[in-house]
């Protein structure tokens, strides 16, 4: 990672620090890496139990680095000439540098001050929640260069936002706040302090059972992808690993002991059968 992204491990909780303040944390061939590796770091971290994605200096992120605009006269982002292959998973690179938070088994929450412009908005949309300063500036700033959105947007913000609202945003690349992005569902909750909030939230999961956890993620990816037939038998199926396991079971007898749970980590074994099962039983690819 270098020194773009700075991650730190506390107490189950992981901040990942965008740290290219002197740039505005600007996104080049070196933060794409950095964000990537950060992120299959934290895949495999045993004991993780949330993440919280911030960003040093005056802001988020201020989107695509200026000299990497300049030399796409070759045809290429950042050395990359051919951008439908495949390079990671359903992604090529750029697009697995925000879409690499929602496949995180554990939930990510965006500290977003100052600015998320461009790519560092669709960044900041990646994570599970956001919280942001009232008076933070964003924007879909794509179209400014004579682009469009290729961090994963189209399919973040489809879910958030109306269409209409998306469509505009869009086609205008005009920047709207923190209080406008609460209106318009990009936001989770607006607060002065988005970095400390994010924290406070963090340690309210991280006190949960872990392996519960993970299994609402899992749904909540499954469920913008699969149908309503699908999603309630996923339903199932994670509840079936949960029911009358060690970290449900001491969910009850902490509450009745009237202390705070000792939970079982969750193992990377234990986390990929559930996926394989649902896998299984619907004959496709698992979205973890």
């Amino acid at each position: 990672m270098g020194e773009r992204v700075h991650v730190e491990i506390n107490a189950g909780i992981a901040e990942v620090r965008l740290a290219r303040s002197e740039k505005r944390n600007a996104l080049d061939r070196a933060m794409f890496d950095a964000l990537i590796e950060a992120g299959e770091k934290l895949k495999g971290a045993l004991g993780v139990r949330a993440v919280v994605l911030s960003g040093e200096g005056h802001g988020f992120c201020a989107g695509i680095d200026m000299r990497v605009l300049a030399e796409m006269e070759s045809g290429a982002i950042a050395g990359v000439s051919h951008l439908a292959s495949r390079t990671h998973g359903i992604c090529n690179r750029f697009q697995y540098a925000a879409w690499i938070w929602r496949e995180i088994p554990v939930p990510v929450i965006a500290a977003v001050h100052g600015f998320a412009l461009g790519g560092g908005f669709e960044l900041a949309l990646g994570a599970d929640v956001r919280y942001l300063t009232p008076d933070a500036r964003l924007a879909v700033m794509e179209v400014r260069w004579g682009l469009v959105p290729d961090m994963g947007a189209t399919q973040f913000m489809r879910h958030l936002a109306r269409e209409d609202i998306v469509r505009e945003l869009a086609y205008t690349g005009c920047e709207f706040s923190g209080t406008e992005a609460l209106a318009y569902g990009f936001a989770t909750r607006l607060t002065d302090d988005p970095r400390s909030m994010a924290f406070a939230t963090a340690r309210q999961i991280a006190d949960r059972s872990p392996h519960a956890v993970r299994a609402l993620k899992r749904l909540f990816n499954r469920a913008v992808i699969v149908g309503p037939e699908a999603g309630l038998i996923d339903e199932c199926i994670e509840q079936q690993a949960l029911v009358g396991s060690r970290n449900q079971m001491e969910t009850v007898h902490a509450d009745r002991e009237g202390r705070k749970p000792r939970f079982e980590e969750v193992s990377s074994a234990t986390a990929t059968a559930v996926a394989s099962s649902a896998d299984a039983h619907h004959g496709q690819a698992a979205w973890q």
